[in-house]
């Protein structure tokens, strides 16, 4: 059973990744840059303090997952909602978040059915016509699956490391500085965030398979562990200063999006979501800064993917 699973897994991963590359990425840019100023524009526009967070962090994304599903722009309020709840352990009980579940389904099966009739540019249209080499079709509940895997997978993670990049950033005002100066370090900045971004959730959990030894323990065939990215991004052996966050760091081979066979699959949409928000707010806010102290920014309790409340700023 759990091979067909696997099989299954992967044929859908191989369909997706067609989807997904850095190429395709890029044709996305301008409409996430147009996105991202749209944000930004509303934020400047009731003023400051503002929150970073809640302001461009956490509807950028959703904005993102919309568009590539092809889901009307009056419908992101919604997708905001359900994504909120689906992700959310502690603030909403079971009986909600069942709701949330129906609702999302609901409404992915009626688009669905929109998208067969007049099938657009999207992931989604695409994806109802697509065979992969032996001629299968994803079934509409694999469909709907991976509209809520997308949104689920890319939204809440997103919205957190787009907080905790700026945080990280603004923490220290030479590295602000620095941006500001020179914005073609955009890139090998967003590499060394998710690199030096020292809380990346749960862990990997891995089953060994046969006697291992690591850092001069031996753990036992059959044992469980639970890998941490963070430790592992780390590691001085691989990065040179890695307690020292370096903004042109390069190459910089972070395990942030794991690695192998079950990587990210939308590692290349989660970079150019955080290269183009930081490239927005560098060239439009030269003189942002926090509206706090680091050390008082508040860590979400409740969530999967670890990140902060909130991210007060000025400019």
């Amino acid at each position: 059973m759990s091979h067909d699973n696997d099989a299954g897994q992967q044929r859908w991963r191989r369909m997706l990744t067609k989807w997904f590359t850095a190429k395709r990425m890029n044709a996305l840019r301008p409409a996430i840059e147009a996105m991202a100023e749209q944000l930004v524009d509303d934020m400047v526009a009731h003023g400051h303090p503002a929150d970073l967070k809640a302001s461009v962090g956490f509807p950028l994304p959703v904005w993102v997952i919309c568009d590539l599903l092809g889901v009307p722009e009056t419908d992101r309020d919604r997708f905001s909602r359900w994504s909120d709840m689906l992700l959310n352990l502690t603030r909403y009980g079971q009986g909600e978040i069942d709701t949330a579940q129906r609702e999302f389904h609901a409404y992915l099966s009626g688009h669905l059915e929109i998208k067969r009739r007049e099938p657009g540019e999207d992931l989604l249209s695409s994806l109802i016509t697509a065979t992969d080499a032996d001629g299968g079709r994803l079934t509409d509940d694999q469909l709907a699956a991976t509209g809520q895997a997308l949104l689920i997978a890319g939204h809440e993670t997103t919205a957190n490391m787009i907080g905790k990049m700026m945080a990280l950033l603004l923490a220290d005002r030479r590295r602000w500085e620095q941006l500001v100066a020179d914005r073609s370090l955009v890139r090998t900045a967003v590499e060394e965030a998710l690199r030096f971004d020292a809380n990346a959730g749960f862990g990997m959990p891995r089953y060994v398979k046969e006697d291992i030894e690591v850092a001069g323990t031996v753990l036992a065939r059959g044992t469980t562990l639970v890998c941490s990215m963070a430790a592992a991004n780390r590691d001085d052996e691989v990065f040179a200063g890695a307690e020292e966050m370096s903004l042109d760091r390069s190459p910089n081979p972070h395990l942030a999006f794991g690695a192998g066979p079950h990587s990210c699959l939308g590692q290349a949409l989660a970079r150019t979501e955080l290269q183009v928000v930081l490239d927005v707010l560098i060239r439009r806010l030269p003189t942002l800064e926090l509206a706090v102290s680091s050390e008082e920014l508040r860590r979400i309790e409740g969530l999967v993917v670890g990140g902060l409340c909130d991210v007060p700023v000025r400019w």
